[in-house]
């Protein structure tokens, strides 16, 4: 079974590995339904999609259904200001057949100015707000790619959760998320992992795989080491693994087995590291 980290101050667990909705997209539902119930049986519980992963939300809705009130649901939202923010919170608590979301995220952070237009009359975080009052949402969360815009992000708000890509190559070789790492501790921000299993950029001319913009590792052995570090991390609660479906049941199996990375393996990640051009960088 996966095992189970604190999240929030509410005496939440979630599964140190989560499932992406973005893996149950484009599929048939009776496929959807049957990776869902598989992660959930082998102690997922720890569900994460939004309105831009194609028809993720629509396939996700059914599938959880039956256990929905045993898991934790994380869904996000674009939009930056409130009618945009309601609407799009409205529309996916439809499709996923739920009364609400146990975190409500803004989605993909990206600059200074989107953050502005949340927190301004009339933004999004107005919504966000009332939905907590109302019961829509019990937690609030962002996610980021951007690391000086999830610090800001810390500070300017009690935010529970930030989603963050944590990862050997961008940290070792592109000094991106160590600040982020030491900060949200001390605001209470619980820690979520994106792209642990990124390797690089996707290099022209690859056979890319349709739902990583990245190129993940398929490596086993790499695949497991890179796992195991970002989930050896200080703070981290959990790790959402790339979308595809195959490389999601090889983090399944990884996530079952799971030990701490000992520091002769962390060398090695960091010679590793060297060879790529990492995904997110920042200026040391």
């Amino acid at each position: 079974m996966i095992a189970k980290r604190p999240y929030g101050k509410k005496g939440d667990k979630l599964s140190i590995i989560g499932l992406g909705g973005i893996v149950l997209a484009r599929l048939p539902q009776k496929e959807a339904d049957a990776i869902a119930r598989e992660a959930f049986e082998r102690g997922v519980n720890y569900f994460d999609v939004a309105p831009t992963y194609w028809d993720a939300e629509e396939r996700m809705g059914p599938a959880i259904k039956s256990f929905r009130d045993k898991i934790f649901l994380a869904c996000k939202t674009t939009k930056r200001d409130a009618k945009g923010a309601q609407e799009e919170l409205e529309a996916s608590l439809r499709k996923l057949q739920t009364d609400h979301f146990d975190l409500y995220q803004l989605h993909g952070l990206s600059n200074m100015q989107e953050l502005e237009q949340c927190f301004a009359p009339g933004g999004a975080m107005e919504v966000f707000l009332k939905a907590r009052e109302q019961g829509k949402v019990r937690y609030i969360g962002f996610s980021a790619h951007s690391e000086e815009v999830a610090l800001e992000a810390i500070k300017r708000f009690p935010f529970d959760s930030a989603l963050f890509p944590f990862n050997f190559v961008t940290l070792f070789k592109g000094n991106f998320g160590w600040e982020l790492l030491k900060e949200a501790p001390k605001h209470g921000v619980t820690l979520l992992a994106l792209k642990a299993l990124a390797r690089t950029h996707w290099q022209e001319g690859a056979k890319r795989l349709e739902k990583c913009w990245y190129e993940p590792i398929t490596d086993p052995k790499l695949a497991e080491l890179a796992l195991r570090f970002t989930l050896s991390l200080p703070h981290i609660t959990a790790a959402i693994p790339p979308g595809d479906e195959n490389i999601f049941k090889m983090a399944l199996q990884l996530g079952e087995r799971f030990r701490k990375i000992t520091s002769r393996e962390e060398q090695q990640l960091r010679a590793e590291a060297e060879k790529l051009t990492p995904i997110c960088s920042r200026a040391a």
